[in-house]
């Protein structure tokens, strides 16, 4: 059965941090859809200004977790600002979380996860500037270029995004990830 993931963004995401996720997957024959807040196209953000729009596939009303393998949720600043002001973002990615199945975020995109408060107890990385934000709210930042905590895939820049999609890809392969006890 082909994997099926979701991408969530809105308004303002950086581009190659969906673009190039968005392609690897696709690459691997998952099946990937643009998931966001309305219907027809979203503006991505590219060297400091607007640029491409993408075509959103489906809006937040008409998915649920459960129809999908994996999350992925790209960076920018505006982009995940927006996200986790959103109750229906927050209950989506809880979803996720809930039944164990792979996130992988970049960037900012730690954002929307710290407002979906699902980022305590673990370790994870960011852009640097939120690394405060995520101590704050219980994970455990380091700075590496990709790092993986059951099934939550997370890189700090566009500079990481080979790491970040080989490691999002063999989380998709691996798929939930219970908890293990000792």
């Amino acid at each position: 059965m082909k994997k099926r993931i979701a991408i969530l963004a809105t308004d303002g995401f950086e581009e190659s941090e969906l673009k190039s996720p968005k392609d690897a997957m696709e690459k691997e024959g998952f099946k990937v859809e643009i998931v966001s807040l309305k219907s027809g196209s979203i503006k991505s953000w590219s060297d400091g200004d607007w640029s491409k729009e993408c075509k959103v596939d489906k809006t937040l009303g008409e998915v649920n977790a459960k129809d999908y393998n994996a999350l992925v949720l790209p960076g920018g600043v505006i982009n995940p600002d927006k996200l986790r002001r959103e109750e229906e973002v927050l209950t989506f990615v809880r979803d996720f979380f809930n039944q164990k199945k792979p996130v992988a975020a970049i960037c900012h995109a730690a954002w929307t996860l710290i407002e979906a408060d699902v980022v305590k107890g673990r370790k994870m990385t960011s852009f640097n500037s939120i690394k405060t934000d995520l101590e704050n709210a219980g994970a455990h930042w380091v700075d590496k270029e990709v790092v993986v905590d059951e099934g939550l895939v997370t890189s700090r820049t566009p500079n990481d995004l080979p790491a970040f999609n080989a490691k999002l890809i063999e989380e998709i392969h691996e798929g939930k990830h219970e908890k293990q006890h000792s």
